[in-house]
């Protein structure tokens, strides 16, 4: 029988160079925060330097300066943009970005949207035909195209000329655009290859601001945009599609992030935000990312992003907050579908044994394909995540969507490139794209049985049983001197995020008090020593043991207008 029962997680501290470390620290940066940048790849405190200055220069980025002269000579020529957009919150942001940066530049441009439901992902030949009812001169695609080489031979027929943005990985075959930007395109030296779609549209907007500066578009009485006033949307963006933080794309989320904090926030994300109860002042990454990200996302996940898209466009408060009460209800509604497919398919999964399913020779899976035709298929990437979470094994969730087809969402693990992976069944597939942790796909519903198998069997050319072992990752040990709550403001006011994860420590606390709070957390006293300290463990009830190995975070509780120290337990186990 195929087994996907696990051991307990593994926990591990981060390896890092000590010499590194002690360079950190001859800088003037305390230990303990230099081990934290050490086991992150940090090797010079100039990296750590968050100002604007230290932005990677457009010029680097093949096509930019380019697709900088051609939208300059539209403007000039008052050509029709229509910016083609993609239906989650980095396509979102890009869109507005996109839109509000050419507006300001002169630009006379509008947006479409693609339903999920209706015409699938990117530019496509239906899309265009959509899209030409309302007779562009030029298309911009931003967070897709670099894959629809269809929809831009379709486009090319209609006379409407194409401007790819994006940033995902293309395929064998570039579409005949007029001009591509992508960092991830064939002969780009750009030395970030991991903006997201947002980013990839400010950068496109740096150059052309550049362009028309040297045209003299902004002397006398023409006022040069402030694209720096975009940097909150570029900071969703990019936390919100869970790219990885290098220190490019830390500048951008830190300048979005002192935007927000200091009120400067378009109408949109500040509505999102006061939606949720979360002050601005104190936002952070973690509220771009599971606050603001998941509302936004309800709107392409159930109905149509252009609803989200409106409310990053918005400009007054008060349609801007009507826009995100709707998102919001939305947001709860795509909560209440999750708990119900994970249900199913934990159920499902119990015991392992699904029909069809394949197993190495020690009977233990190293993938997970599903479908059930209950699912709804604007939640299966949601699902994905999670089952991929749990299991830590790469997983796809499919959804019954047109006749006879299915589409699927798939999470990885680090180990599987998902992409590569599935490049190496493409004659099961209808089509496909997407990235490393995350890709789309679709398939015939016959032949489900036939890619699960398929999949497995590239799951286990390609994963080490060290790749199938859950680790959860520590910085070691806090000592008491830094378990403080100066030290918790000081970890809050950083970015924290995909490849530069957030602190975590590990430490033997004897368990003082507990009592359960909300019916499903747990509420704790922790004590170390003669130290005790305030915590608290989410999405469990049961109560613990009286001594345990806790790996947890520090942060700050706001209560009453007070802020104390908190440390919230991610993982926990009886010593």
């Amino acid at each position: 029988m195929d087994q996907l029962d696990l051991a307990p997680p593994k926990i591990i501290s981060r390896s890092y160079p000590e010499d590194v470390a002690q360079c950190l620290v001859a800088a003037g940066i305390s230990p303990l925060l230099a081990r934290i940048y050490a086991a992150r790849g940090i090797l010079d405190p100039a990296q750590l330097d968050t100002g604007l200055g230290n932005l990677l220069p457009f010029t680097q980025l093949k096509n930019a300066q380019a697709m900088a002269v051609l939208l300059a000579d539209a403007i000039a020529q008052n050509k029709k943009l229509l910016i083609v957009a993609d239906y989650d919150a980095d396509g979102a942001t890009a869109c507005a970005i996109g839109l509000r940066g050419l507006r300001a530049m002169g630009g006379r441009v509008d947006f479409i949207v693609p339903n999920r439901f209706e015409y699938g992902y990117g530019l496509t030949p239906e899309i265009v035909r959509l899209a030409a009812q309302s007779e562009p001169d030029i298309l911009i695609t931003v967070d897709n195209g670099i894959a629809s080489v269809e929809g831009v031979a379709e486009a090319n027929r209609f006379g409407m000329q194409v401007l790819v943005t994006d940033h995902h990985l293309p395929g064998e075959s570039l579409p005949d655009a007029l001009c591509i930007v992508n960092p991830n395109q064939p002969g780009c030296g750009f030395p970030s290859k991991n903006l997201s779609g947002a980013g990839v549209m400010f950068y496109v907007l740096l150059a052309l601001r550049a362009e028309l500066r040297a045209r003299g578009a902004f002397a006398g009485e023409t006022r040069e945009p402030n694209l720096g006033n975009l940097l909150d949307l570029v900071a969703l963006g990019t936390v919100a599609d869970v790219v990885k933080l290098d220190d490019n794309n830390r500048i951008l989320v830190w300048q979005g992030l002192q935007r927000i904090r200091a009120g400067r926030a378009c109408c949109g994300i500040n509505a999102l935000l006061q939606t949720a109860k979360k002050p601005p002042e104190r936002a952070s990454a973690y509220e771009l990312g599971f606050v603001v990200g998941p509302r936004l996302n309800a709107a392409g996940r159930l109905e149509d992003m252009s609803l989200g898209i409106a409310c990053l466009l918005g400009d007054k408060m008060g349609e801007a907050a009507a826009i995100a009460a709707q998102l919001d209800a939305l947001n709860r509604e795509r909560r209440s579908i999750e708990v119900e497919m994970q249900q199913s398919a934990l159920a499902a999964l119990e015991g392992a044994n699904l029909p069809g399913s394949c197993s190495g020779e020690d009977g233990v899976r190293s993938s997970i394909a599903m479908f059930d035709e209950s699912w709804h298929q604007g939640v299966i990437g949601i699902l994905a995540s999670r089952l991929k979470d749990k299991f830590h094994r790469p997983v796809i969730a499919f959804a019954r969507a047109q006749e006879g087809e299915l589409k699927g969402s798939g999470r990885s693990i680090p180990g599987l490139h998902l992409r590569d992976a599935l490049d190496r069944v493409p004659h099961l597939l209808q089509k496909f794209g997407g990235h490393a942790m995350a890709a789309g796909l679709s398939v015939r519903e016959e032949r489900f049985d036939e890619f699960r198998a398929a999949f497995e069997s590239v799951a286990q050319s390609l994963l080490t049983p060290a790749d199938l072992e859950q680790i959860v990752e520590t910085d070691g040990a806090l000592a008491a001197a830094h378990c403080t709550l100066e030290m918790a403001q000081r970890l809050d006011g950083e970015v924290w995020g995909q490849g530069f994860p957030q602190p975590a420590f590990c430490d033997a606390f004897e368990v003082a008090q507990q009592r359960v709070v909300g019916e499903k957390h747990l509420k704790l006293r922790l004590a170390r020593g003669v130290q005790q300290f305030d915590a608290i463990l989410f999405s469990h009830a049961e109560p613990l043991p009286e001594k345990i190995r806790a790996v947890y975070r520090i942060g700050v509780n706001e209560f009453n207008g007070a802020s104390s120290l908190q440390l919230t337990v991610v993982h926990w186990e009886p010593t």
